[in-house]
This record gives C-alpha cells, structure tokens and sequence, in this order.
C-alpha cells in the first residue's frame, strides 16, 4: 500500500490511541515484580508485545528494569523475508514509550522514534506496525525514549531469507551483549553532567605504571584528559550481560564437536564496546550488521554499540571454550561457555591491560600506523568527478587522487622516544583552534576540543587491539558478499564533524545539539547518491546509526563496499560513506552511546518524496 506522508502520520498517531488488550497477569506486579533472564522467541502472523516495569537482579545488584514479555532481554523476534506480520507493541507503563527496530527497512511513521517519525506510545496505549520484510538477516529492536534502553528495554530479530542462506550452520545462537546498572541511568546522566570522569576507576597517577613520560603527563593534564579515558561509564558501576546473564550465572551455550556454530553477535548495550574472543577457537565472519559479508577469519573483533555480527565457529573437539566479551577500556567481562557437556564450564581469560589513547586519538599524526587510508590508492569511489558546486556542510573530502600513500612502518610495539617527541610536539598545536573548523560548524561552549589532522582509520582494529599478537577484524577487511555493478558515483559530497565538550558532557554534530536543530534538517533529495565525510573532533569513539537505510563504508573495496547502518568513527579521525537516499520521510541519525545520544549527538535526516508523489 502506498500512503501521503501526511496519510501516514495520521494512520500512526490513530494506532498510537488505540486501546491496549487486557494487561497480561505477568505485568502485573511491577516493581515488586523480578523480571526473569534470558531470551524467549515469538513468531507469526501476530506477534504482541508487552512493556512493563520490574526488578532486575544480577551479581548480588537488584534495580529498576523495564521488562518486554516478561524478561531482560525482551523476546527474539523471528520472521521470514517476504511473509507479513504484525507487530503489536503494548505501553504497560505509567511514561511514553517506543520500539524502534534497528537496521529494518519500513516506512518511516513505523521506525519508532518519539519527535521524528511518530509521537509516541502513551501509557496504556497500543502501536500496531504491518510489516513485511523484504531483507534477512540479524537486527535487533530498542526502546528509543529517555534512558529507556539501559533498562532492559531490548531484544533481538533474525529474519530468515525467503530462498537458500548462502551462510549454511548447524545450530545457531544469538549472543546479546548488554549491561546492566544498579543505579538508575537518570542519575547516571546527572552524574556525568556534574563531572564527565565520575565514573572513571582507571585514572591515571605518579606512581602508576603506565608508560608515560613526565613531559606526557604534562600534556595529557592540558588536555584536561587521561590516556586511559576510554569509556564514560563502565565496571564496576555495569555488570556485563550475555543474554541477560552476569559472569557468575554460568551462561551454556551448547555444540556438538564438527558443528558449524553460527553466533548472531549483537551489541545491544547502552555505552560499552566490547572485544569478543573465544582463545583457541578462530571465528569467521559472515555477516555485519545483517548483510553477508565474504568469510573472513579473525581471533578478536571490536563490535561498537548498535553493530552485529555474524560469525561461523567449528569446534573440533570436546570441552568448553571461553567467550569472553572484554569490555574494550578493560574494566569488566561478559561470559558465556561453548561447552560440549552440560555442566562443564569454560576458563576464562583474565583482564588485560588498560588500553591507552595516543597522538592519533588526539588526530595528530606523527607516523604511527593507525590504520589510515588512501581512497586513491585504493581504488574507492567515485570514479567521476564529483559536482562541488552541490556540496554542503562545509568542505567534502578532498578529490581521492589528491591523497598519497604514506607506509611508516609497524609502529604497533609502541617505541618511547618516539612518543616523547610527538608529545613534545604538541607544545606548538593548538588542540582547540576552532578556526580549523568550517564555517557550518556552529563554535561555543559545546566544542572543547578540535582534531589537528584527522586521518581515515577503517584499517585500525579498535582501542588495544592493535598491539594483541592474533588476528582483528577491521573495516577495510569486510566486503560484500555480492558485487554490486550498478554502483554510482556520489552526487554531491558532505561533511559532519562529531563534536563535544568532554567536561560539560555536551555531544552534538557540527557543533549544534539536537534540541538546536529544530526544524532545519539534514535534507536529501529522493534516490541521490551523497558521499558523507564524519569527522570525529572528539577523544571518544562514536558508533554513528542511521536510521531507515543502509550506507556503504568507504573502504577501498570499489563494487564490493560493504554495507552496514552502524559505523564507528575512531576517536580524532575520520569516517566516510557512500548513501543512496531511497527511502522517503524523516530519519534519526546519531551517536548510539546512549548517553552522548541524549546529551545531544543526534540530528533529522530529511529524504524527500518521488517527483509527483504526495507529501
């Protein structure tokens, strides 16, 4: 059916009033109510949710939850490509509610986002989405109001394809990554407006043992930063979840020996990166963020917030094999046993080191090898030159053929003297020189901090895991499954800068918070193809999500770019995609760290109707 985007607006609000079916005898209880662990499936024609308030415990904590159908994580939605179905979403709660559905393509009055594409579920009330899937893979749904989300309000989707899954396993299982905090996230976000590093147990002092030099302390405190500030909130404040399970829950997750196991990785938490390993166990990637990807073997992957990932794990012998999501400052684990016999459960590795930030994070380079890109060299698009007379937001991306290749060597094992003299370098830079900045970037108190010469880092693995001696993934080693020959060269080119004030937990994109946007949007036109240029200005890695369509990151792969909705643009760098504006209506787009999302870091993605469609 095809709807005026005014009809649709309409139809929505009027599901959003709908009367709500009689409440469920397990929402009954609420607070005095402990919300079960773990994942249930539903499927078919009709599928029903129900939010509601709880308990939740884990690890000795007890605290607020809100639970969907009962548990944290809500259930596993399951459906199939091309078979319709519908999603039924009851508020039990005494506030608004919402779910948005990450990474699925639908109109967009249907996408979930209270003040963009709908206004809400009231309490008591009921939103109905029709929705036929026309994509496979593995997604997951969200709450998208307040700090909604850090309380439980999430679960997983598996699409499966229509015709043969080019991925072929013998068992499967989802592996959602969360956490979970005692304290309630309204007064997370309040502690960390009054002081950014509140939750920091990793500071750095003069009788440390980090390898850092008199002259690096120095600067790191003019900075008004430490090298180990890697995550806003992490352990022991957050105790890390496996599909609704702490460390000491002893989580099995079985296989038999000479299985292909498929592990549907999501990263359905709040704030945290994660780095996934199973010692000894290789893992193949196939997928990323629901669309198949060409297997690539790694040991290790970091999978920011808001990403999946799809990997094939074949045991070859009996016994338990350790999953261990590391949190990537290192502070804490999420666990789960691959075992072969009930009972039977895996050791796990301990806490590494805290990984430390370096001149890159700060978009200094100084010949350290970050995973920095030539899109010249290595073949990217576009193949034509692009109009810069269409550009906007400030200066695109220099043409691809302006780069040159610069190789300085493995640097990885980190050399001292070198470091000494890069920081004895920023003695002449001025890391807030807001001049640097184009002028669509709005400068104030909400930017403390400009990167001097950011560099595309899709080849860098992640924080710490480029000195690990195995195998990481990274973003220049994901190519589509499929060539895609009808590529075309981008329209126009654009370029947003990620900004922030670190102390004054302030987040925005070009310098202007979401509640500044107003009515003036990131507009598209219907079906243009637009290169989009992310430049991180900040210290923190951001995992950047558009809503309603995928993007393709630009990463030397030519035809086979992948395509994803999630891309982590690394701390003082640079991240690029390719978008084909095809899906009409209004769009979120923003940082998925929850906190940073709602501090500001978010804005409108405006696609415009077909020529001669209504509006």
């Amino acid at each position: 059916m095809k709807f005026s985007r005014r009809q649709l607006i309409g139809h929505s609000a009027l599901l959003g009033a709908t009367a709500a079916l009689p409440m469920p005898a397990w929402a009954m209880g609420k607070m005095d109510r402990i919300v079960r662990k773990g994942i249930d499936q539903v499927s078919g024609a009709k599928i029903d949710l129900h939010i509601a308030d709880g308990s939740f415990s884990t690890g000795g904590r007890v605290g607020h939850a809100i639970a969907v159908n009962g548990t944290v994580p809500g259930p596993l939605i399951r459906m199939k490509e091309g078979k319709k179905t519908l999603l039924s979403v009851h508020n039990m709660l005494d506030v608004d509610s919402s779910v948005h559905w990450h990474g699925l393509l639908l109109p967009f009055q249907f996408d979930g986002v209270p003040g963009i594409s709908f206004p809400g579920i009231k309490p008591g009330a009921r939103f109905d989405v029709p929705f036929t899937p026309r994509q496979s893979g593995t997604y997951w749904w969200h709450s998208h109001s307040g700090l909604q989300e850090q309380l439980g309000h999430y679960g997983p989707i598996i699409i499966d394809p229509a015709g043969p899954d080019p991925v072929q396993y013998d068992r499967e299982h989802v592996i959602l990554l969360s956490e979970f905090a005692a304290m309630h996230p309204h007064q997370i976000m309040k502690k960390l407006k009054v002081a950014e590093g509140y939750f920091s147990k990793q500071k750095t002092t003069a009788t440390d043992d980090y390898d850092l030099s008199g002259e690096q302390r120095r600067m790191w405190g003019r900075m008004r930063m430490m090298p180990t500030d890697i995550a806003d909130v992490s352990a022991p404040t957050y105790t890390y979840l496996v599909n609704g399970h702490g460390p000491g829950d002893g989580l099995e997750l079985p296989f038999k020996v000479g299985e292909r196991v498929r592990l549907r990785i999501i990263n359905g938490s709040a704030m945290t990166f994660f780095n996934i390993r199973l010692p000894g166990l290789p893992m193949t990637v196939v997928q990323a963020d629901g669309i198949n990807v060409q297997p690539v073997t790694v040991d290790e992957l970091q999978i920011g917030v808001a990403e999946t990932y799809d990997v094939i794990v074949t045991p070859t012998q009996e016994g338990a094999f350790a999953l261990a999501a590391e949190s990537m400052d290192r502070s804490g684990m999420a666990q789960a046993s691959l075992t072969s016999q009930p009972g039977r459960k895996a050791a796990f590795p301990a806490l590494r080191d805290p990984p430390l930030l370096t001149m890159a994070d700060m978009g200094m380079d100084h010949g350290e090898d970050q995973g920095g890109m030539d899109h010249g060299a290595h073949g990217a698009e576009p193949t034509q030159p692009v109009d810069h007379s269409k550009m906007n937001h400030g200066p695109a991306e220099p043409d691809a053929t302006e780069h040159s290749t610069m190789d300085h060597g493995d640097t990885s094992g980190g050399d001292a003297a070198m470091a000494d003299h890069d920081m004895a370098g920023l003695g002449g830079m001025n890391m807030r020189d807001t001049s640097m900045l184009p002028d669509s970037v709005e400068v104030g108190p909400g930017i403390d901090m400009v990167a001097m010469n950011p560099q595309d880092r899709t080849g860098f693995s992640g924080l710490g895991l480029d000195k690990v001696p195995h195998r990481t993934l990274n973003y220049r080693m994901l190519k589509s499954l499929e060539m895609d020959h009808n590529k075309r060269s981008p329209d126009r080119e654009m370029e947003l800068h990620l900004t922030g004030n670190m102390e004054r937990y302030m987040w925005s994109f070009d310098g202007k918070k979401m509640s500044a946007v107003g009515d003036a949007p990131i507009r598209f036109g219907y079906n243009e193809r637009v290169r989009v240029k992310l430049v991180n200005d900040t210290m923190m890695a951001h995992p950047i999500h558009l809503h309603g369509m995928f993007f393709e990151i630009v990463n030397g792969q030519g035809h086979y770019q992948p395509k994803k909705h999630t891309v982590i643009v690394q701390p003082g760098s640079s991240a690029t995609f390719d978008v084909t504006t095809d899906e009409p209506g209004d769009w979120a787009f923003h940082c998925h760290l929850l906190y940073h999302m709602h501090a500001g870091m978010m804005q409108t993605v405006s696609v415009a109707y077909p020529e001669g469609a209504a509006a």
